[in-house]
Parts: C-alpha cells; sequence; structure tokens
C-alpha cells in the first residue's frame, strides 16, 4: 500500500487520562466509652457484619454519619469548652455540636446506652480525627469522642449492627486482627490516658490521621 494511504493511529498518552473524581469524605463521629475493671481499661467495641461495605468483618467502636438533624438536634449539656475548641480546628460550631449529637445517637442505636434525652455533651472528650483516603470508594472525614461508663445509662443491647459487643479490655482489643485505623485510634488513647486532666485542659491541637500519611496535628 502506499505510504500516502497508510492511517496513522495516535497513541494515546496514559498520563492524560482522566482520573477519577474522589468521594467526599462524610462528616462522622465514633464514641469510645471506658470503664476500669481492676487493672483493666475496657472499650465498649463491637464486629461490624459481613453484610456491610465499610469495614465488614472488623471490630469498631459504636458510630457513623452525622445525620442533617443532628446539627440542630437539641442537649441537655452542650460540649466542654476544650472538646468544642478541638472540634472547631476542622468544623463550623454547628457541626461541632452536630458531631457530639451524632456519637450519642450512634450510641444509643447500635449498643442501647445512652448520654441521656436529650443527651449531655458536656462528657465527651476529643481524642483524635481520621480521614479515609482519597482512593477509597466510601470515606470519611470521622472524630473519635470519649467518654467514661459512669455517665453511660441503660442495658446493652442495640439494634444488631454490631455483633459481639461487649467492653473488650485494652491488651485483648490490640491481639485481635484489627483494621489499622481502630489500632492506631487505640495507641493514641493509651497516650491520651496518660496525660493528666490539666494536660487534657490545656490541649490545643489534637492529631489528625491521614491514613496514607499518617497523624499530624493540627
Amino acid at each position: 500500500m502506499p505510504e500516502d494511504h497508510v492511517h496513522h493511529v495516535p497513541l494515546i498518552d496514559q498520563s492524560e487520562a482522566p482520573r477519577p473524581r474522589a468521594v467526599r469524605a462524610r462528616h462522622a463521629a465514633s464514641i469510645i466509652v471506658l470503664r476500669q475493671r481492676g487493672d483493666d481499661l475496657e472499650m465498649l467495641m463491637g464486629m461490624r457484619g459481613a453484610r456491610h461495605r465499610f469495614m465488614p468483618n472488623r471490630l469498631v467502636f459504636p458510630g457513623g454519619a452525622v445525620d442533617r438533624a443532628d446539627l440542630s438536634a437539641p442537649c441537655a449539656t452542650p460540649l466542654a469548652p476544650v472538646t468544642e475548641r478541638l472540634l472547631r480546628k476542622n468544623a463550623s460550631a454547628r457541626l461541632a455540636h452536630g458531631l457530639g449529637i451524632a456519637a450519642a445517637r450512634e450510641l444509643a442505636e447500635e449498643t442501647g446506652l445512652s448520654l441521656g434525652s436529650p443527651p449531655h455533651l458536656g462528657v465527651l472528650h476529643l481524642l483524635a480525627r481520621a480521614v479515609t483516603p482519597p482512593s477509597n470508594p466510601i470515606r470519611f472525614n470521622a472524630r473519635f469522642l470519649v467518654a467514661q461508663a459512669e455517665h453511660v445509662s441503660g442495658t446493652l443491647g442495640g439494634d444488631g449492627e454490631l455483633e459481639n459487643l461487649r467492653f473488650y479490655p485494652m491488651q485483648e482489643a490490640l491481639a485481635l486482627d484489627l483494621a489499622m485505623p481502630t489500632r492506631r485510634v487505640l495507641e493514641r488513647l493509651r497516650l491520651w490516658l496518660g496525660m493528666s486532666e490539666a494536660e487534657r485542659a490545656a490541649q490545643t491541637h489534637s492529631p489528625v490521621m491521614l491514613r496514607d500519611r499518617g497523624w499530624r496535628m493540627e
């Protein structure tokens, strides 16, 4: 075939191929309920069932996404000043309130335990924030809040979303096959527990885990 009849197909530059748009991370709150049993520190945790799209068959803390109604739901006591100050590093006042409400609501729904109705948000402490990597199809911008078991009432039960729901001793939990973010949060919890009340009250920064880049302070 003559040269002028040859059709040249241009090569596709793979570097210019459109990248899939990252899924926006939903605001979420998880709550770590702590209790002391002798020398053991225990945390309320449960196993997510195999049907869940996000972290199936993994031991987690109660929690979930913030609902629109959470942003304006009533509370018995507002967030403590230090907790609100730290949440406001990455949230509006309305969202900070909604995160506290979401933590209390998810606790009641998933475990049957309650911070009151309306909930007492003043007993919540911010431990850390964690953001799911942009490559994941399901993403959360999750805040991990801590509450002592003495501030919680009710009978352990819940809606069945979490299986094997109970208080796990720290050493037992760390010996299990935990998802990396859960393990990192437990490690931060141990550091937080080593702080005095005065040190916690004086906090001006809190850790945020960008799972593809590790921890940083904000």
